[in-house]
């Protein structure tokens, strides 16, 4: 039996063999596929692709030479490319990307700008027809006729009888002059306008033929009482402010203007009102005077403007707004005040050459008017600028570098690097560098962090340690960030 049997052993060891090589080999060769597959693409492109510089994306603006780890957030740098930085200076970004985005165009137009500027004010009684009543002689008041601030007179209307001892003798002297004629009939005439009679007082005197020691003084204009000093019983003096009125009618809205606006007031100018006691209303004024000095505290330039008021309906005190405008020269170019991106220390606008194409250009910014702004540098008739979306197209820019080199012409050369002031707390300290837990640094807009610095002279470290506060000045130079004094603060 055992005869029988040794020839199907060695067959089916053999296939059991066989089939195991079989699984080897396709296991090889997918491995060797697959590896083939993910590999190598891989390699090629690092292999074809240029890295321009390294950078961290919170703050792209700085560029590094190696890849590596960043000093300001602790993460690894991301590569730029070169094939990913436009040659012209721009950014671009897929047009379908852009309109899902809301982006939207105008056109830089040639126009007249209207500049119009409102402001807030307060009305007030205009003091160019203001009138002061003062006693002309000594006397005693008789009768205030029941006046009080804030009534409102006419021209004539008697505002108190005052009795003047004084003017009884000199009446009676002159009455008794008068029937001999000549000179002195003259001269005591005159001497009771002297005395200061008025011309009426004087004519009642010749025609009843007997001396008025009681004169009523009247309101020489029309208009509110704004002080009156007279109670019936008391004696004044001569020369004693006995009323103030004030006429009504026009009045003054006194408006103050920044000193950036002050130059579209001037004297005559049109002007527009509008009071919240009569909402839907406006009321016509004039320009009347324009202050030559400005406030000090405010720096604000007060402008008087009047109204007229025959109703009386426009009340000192009240608040208005007036709007004035001014036209402008037709030949400025406009845009719309929404497409200038300011930063404080640049104002741009991207341009949009060509569909996916955007440039960030910078631009001198003239007046502004509602929602539009004139461009005095930077643009030209006809170019298209993004009027919303462009903090995206900003952003992209500031990835690509497109600000960077927009700022290039005004940067400083490299031999006059700035220097910035901050203060910290040392965390790690070497004999090269030392690494700071800093506060803000406002020179460079910069948030509290924690970074390398590295010092510029050796020395610098001697008597440095770990914990310690210090204040410290340093400079950028490339990636590096190097110190040139540094002091321990003491409490």
């Amino acid at each position: 039996m055992s005869e029988q049997q040794d020839p199907r052993v060695p067959r089916s060891a053999l296939f059991i063999g066989a089939a195991a090589l079989a699984l080897i080999g396709v296991g090889a060769g997918g491995y060797w596929l697959g590896a083939s597959r993910t590999e190598t693409p891989s390699a090629g492109a690092e292999a074809g692709r240029q890295a321009l510089y390294w950078y961290d994306p919170m703050r792209p603006e700085v560029h590094f030479n190696e890849p590596g780890r960043s000093p300001f957030m602790d993460m690894d740098l991301v590569p730029r490319y070169a094939d990913e930085a436009p040659a012209d200076g721009g950014v671009r970004i897929d047009p379908g990307v852009a309109q899902n985005f809301g982006v939207r165009y105008a056109s830089v137009e040639r126009g007249a700008l209207m500049r119009s500027v409102v402001a807030a004010g307060v009305i007030a009684f205009s003091e160019r027809s203001t009138a002061v009543v003062q006693a002309r002689a000594s006397g005693f008041v008789e009768r205030a006729y029941g006046r009080a601030v804030g009534d409102i007179v006419a021209a004539g209307a008697p505002l108190v009888d005052v009795r003047v001892p004084e003017w009884t003798a000199a009446q009676a002297e002159y009455l008794a002059l008068r029937s001999s004629g000549g000179e002195l009939a003259g001269a005591g005439r005159r001497r009771l306008a002297m005395l200061g009679m008025s011309e009426a007082l004087i004519a009642r005197v010749e025609r009843d033929g007997v001396p008025r020691p009681v004169t009523t003084i009247s309101a020489p204009v029309s208009g509110a009482i704004t002080a009156l000093d007279i109670r019936t019983g008391m004696t004044i003096a001569q020369g004693a402010p006995i009323a103030t009125i004030n006429g009504v009618s026009p009045v003054w809205l006194v408006v103050s203007l920044p000193q950036a606006d002050a130059g579209i007031a001037h004297r005559g100018g049109r002007v527009t009102a509008r009071l919240s006691a009569y909402p839907g209303e406006s009321f016509a004024g004039r320009i009347e005077s324009v202050l030559p000095a400005a406030e000090a505290a405010t720096r604000t330039v007060e402008v008087r403007i009047a109204l007229a008021n025959g109703d009386g309906r426009l009340r000192p005190g009240m608040s208005a707004e007036a709007e004035l405008s001014q036209s402008g020269d037709a030949d400025a170019l406009l845009v719309p005040a929404e497409a200038v991106i300011q930063t404080g220390r640049r104002s741009v606008v991207i341009v949009a050459p060509e569909p996916g194409r955007f440039v960030p250009t910078e631009v001198v910014l003239g007046r502004r008017s509602g929602d539009r702004i004139e461009i005095r540098q930077g643009l030209a008739e006809g170019q298209r600028v993004v009027a919303s979306g462009q903090f995206l197209i900003d952003s992209e820019a500031s990835l690509t570098g497109a600000l960077e080199r927009l700022e290039a012409s005004n940067a400083q050369p490299q031999g006059a690097a700035a220097l910035h002031d901050a203060q910290g707390r040392i965390t790690a300290l070497s004999g090269e560098g030392v690494t700071i837990a800093h506060g803000p640094v406002a020179s460079l807009e910069w948030p509290a962090m924690t970074m390398a610095f590295v010092f510029e002279r050796s020395e610098l470290a001697r008597g440095l340690a770990v914990g310690e506060t210090v204040t410290f000045r340093f400079r950028q130079d490339g990636a590096r960030y190097v110190i040139t004094e540094i002091r321990e603060t003491r409490p």
